[in-house]
């Protein structure tokens, strides 16, 4: 057996260094790196159980065809060229007849290289409409800091910070894009204090100096009720507000309206709490807001991502060791080149989503607005898709709503490791090929100032092709094939090339990083149009937005939805992905909905009963778990299930548990067309 050196992938954001055992071909073995860059020995058991999904019995192996009615279940085994053929033929035949635009290539949670390397081909294409689920993921907080700030205020773990605040980030159970709990973990005990702000209990509460138990979507109002106490008593860095902001004033009137205790009654967090965690954060330097992808699933998220920002602007945490810093790039290709940003120099005005005014510098099109064009047309038709690491029936808000738009489409090629609702309602199935199978890279294009090397330790099944590999081989027959290569890992030596080095000795060195460079904003300001950090937006008549974070107003709930729903990612899963691995579904074998004691026992809700959970959209079955770890008022129900082991013809149950059964893709946040995924108002009853 050999032992090499590798990194996560595609069991969450990837990250955590591996060492993998290699024999004949298999891989035998996994174990966490202990010199890991971000892990330090830390792994999860999507991490330890990563490369089950290589070897099991029903992974896709040989590109299908539809045979019959779409979803019927019945295909046809075809061969690489005819795939490829048939999809080539589509999509130029929609481009012909409708222009390029009526093409969409879809995304899910970024995992590597393939996501630029669809951007790309649909740059070559001439398409402007890449879809993704950045909406509720990453974008907000990248888009919003790059208004606000100029830059993504990722945290630095790698110093240590007097005070962390785990905002919506449950760190030890989900990898949040590369901020892992390992280094995190050292710090605590080297001192570092924590503030949770949490719906639920997490493996850090009993660690954390005060607990922030929010009622879920209430975000922006608990910042907004730091933030008041911070201005209040003067406890800001003068300094660095003077110099260096933009607004100030204008914030501190906006303060003056309303009371830490009028946050309190929105968000549920008593106001003692309030002050107490402003008063800590406020007097901790450095310190850092590990904000988790939680705050982005509510149509309030650009406030709240603005005042958060705030927050750390305000009491000088920007770009210093241990806060929330700038990171720097590594000298490798930049992404407006690699993905051919010159090919479609309209895009942003020729997107979808410019038509609905969401803000500049987004990029991808929100799915809410992909299925307006798929089902109404506006503001142009959507004909056909071409889909990889995603499974949208699942994952998209009102599932009902997505599952009209894929059956409306013309024509629908998915790239997937195994058959899952949304790929049995393809027209062509192609077999991925998968971590471990193929080189690549991560956390290119993430802003997080690394990237990290992921060689091929094993091959694939013999028909099986990484979607790197797959979409070279599209764009050589869809666009001009000098764009393109005989060797798709041409691809990553391409963003290599500026660096001075190759896969291979990347490989060996296991990483790149931008240089430390704190504080850049004394030598160049910040990249705004006031170059200050802007409290108050300078640009927000120009954009058509508020200038400051609003407060949100008090949930009113109906009568009939007493409770306030919320869902939490899975340690064992990753979205919708690997509940056909059995390893990983003996840990978590069913959807498990979390209920208070005091909220089950007089609906006579024991541990382990059936239970409907029903909102104004539909009803779902889970299973009630009993814990006093949730509010009273909140159900915690569980997201992405279907059940691989269900019938296809009827798309594998997708609907029985599915918690996007349950969310509505209307009333969407202006900016990022961003859904109410989190404090819905509901009702559970026993089943």
């Amino acid at each position: 057996m050999q032992w090499r050196k590798t990194h996560c992938a595609r069991m969450d954001h990837g990250g955590c260094g591996l060492i993998v055992g290699v024999e004949k071909n298999r891989v035998v073995a996994i174990k966490a790196d202990p010199e890991g860059f971000l892990n330090r020995g830390y792994i999860c058991p999507k991490g330890l159980h990563s490369a089950d999904k290589l070897y099991h019995p029903r992974r896709l192996r040989v590109p299908l065809m539809r045979k019959g009615t779409r979803g019927e279940g019945v295909w046809e085994e075809i061969s690489w060229p005819a795939a490829l053929e048939a999809i080539k033929n589509s999509l130029l035949a929609v481009k012909e007849k409708h222009g390029a635009r009526a093409v969409a290539f879809c995304q899910g949670m970024p995992k590597g290289m393939e996501h630029f390397v669809l951007i790309r081909l649909a740059n070559l294409f001439g398409s402007p409409n890449v879809v993704a689920t950045q909406d509720v993921c990453h974008a907000p907080r990248e888009v919003t800091g790059l208004h606000t700030c100029g830059f993504y205020p990722v945290v630095d773990f790698h110093q240590q910070a007097k005070t962390v605040v785990l905002w919506g980030s449950n760190i030890t159970s989900t990898n949040e894009e590369g901020e892992i709990s390992g280094l995190l973990l050292e710090s605590i005990k080297k001192g570092t204090e924590i503030i949770l702000v949490d719906p639920r209990s997490t493996a850090l509460t009993n660690k954390a100096r005060c607990w922030l138990q929010i009622r879920p979507g209430t975000d922006c109002a608990l910042a907004l009720g730091l933030l008041k106490v911070i201005i209040e008593e003067g406890l800001y860095d003068a300094a660095f507000v003077e110099k260096w902001t933009h607004g100030f004033e204008d914030l501190a009137r906006y303060m003056a309206q309303f009371t830490v205790e009028h946050a309190s009654q929105i968000t549920g967090v008593e106001a003692r709490l309030i002050r107490d965690a402003a008063r800590t954060y406020a007097s901790s330097r450095p310190a850092a807001i590990q904000w988790g992808n939680a705050i982005e699933q509510h149509p309030s998220v650009f406030d709240t991502a603005r005042a958060l920002i705030c927050l750390m602007a305000i009491c000088g945490n920007l770009d210093i060791p241990g806060g929330n810093i700038w990171p720097e790039e590594p000298p490798v290709l930049g992404l407006g080149k690699f993905v051919r940003a010159d090919c479609l120099p309209t895009k942003a005005r020729d997107m979808i989503n410019a038509h609905h005014g969401t803000i500049p510098r987004l990029m991808t099109v929100p799915p809410a607005y992909f299925r307006k064009a798929v089902l109404h047309g506006i503001p142009y038709p959507v004909k056909a898709a071409y889909m990889q690491c995603t499974n949208p029936l699942m994952t998209y808000a009102q599932s009902n709503l997505t599952r009209d738009a894929i059956m409306r489409l013309d024509f629908l090629a998915v790239s997937e490791v195994f058959m899952t609702p949304t790929a049995s309602l393809a027209d062509i199935v192609l077999p991925a090929a998968t971590h471990f199978e193929f080189n690549d890279i991560g956390h290119y294009g993430l802003g997080h100032g690394y990237i990290l090397a992921r060689p091929k330790l094993v091959d694939p099944p013999d028909h099986c092709r990484s979607d790197i590999r797959i979409l070279n081989e599209l764009g050589k027959i869809m666009t001009d094939p000098k764009d393109w290569y005989d060797d798709p890992d041409m691809l990553l030596e391409e963003v290599l090339y500026p660096a001075g080095i190759n896969f291979s000795h990347f490989s060996e060195i296991g990483f790149l990083k931008g240089k430390d460079r704190p504080q850049k904003y004394l030598f160049s300001g910040f990249k705004t149009p006031t170059g200050k950090v802007e409290l108050a937006l300078s640009s927000a008549e120009k954009y058509g937005l508020q200038s400051l974070p609003r407060l949100p107003d008090l949930l009113e709930l109906d009568p009939r939805f007493p409770l306030i729903l919320t869902s939490a990612k899975s340690p064992v899963y990753l979205h919708s992905s690997y509940r056909w691995v059995e390893s990983l579904r003996t840990r978590e074998p069913e959807p498990v909905v979390e209920i208070n004691p005091e909220t089950a026992g007089p609906l006579t809700i024991a541990d382990g009963d059936d239970v409907l959970i029903e909102t104004k959209m539909g009803i779902i079955t889970q299973k009630a778990r009993i814990t006093d770890l949730i509010r009273p008022d909140v159900v915690c129900a569980a997201y992405g299930w279907w059940f691989p082991e269900g019938n296809p013809v009827e798309q594998f149950d997708w609907c029985r548990s599915n918690y996007n059964m349950l969310t509505s893709a209307s009333g969407e946040g202006k900016e990022f067309g961003t859904p109410c995924l989190k404090g819905i108002p509901c009702s559970i009853r026993k089943l």
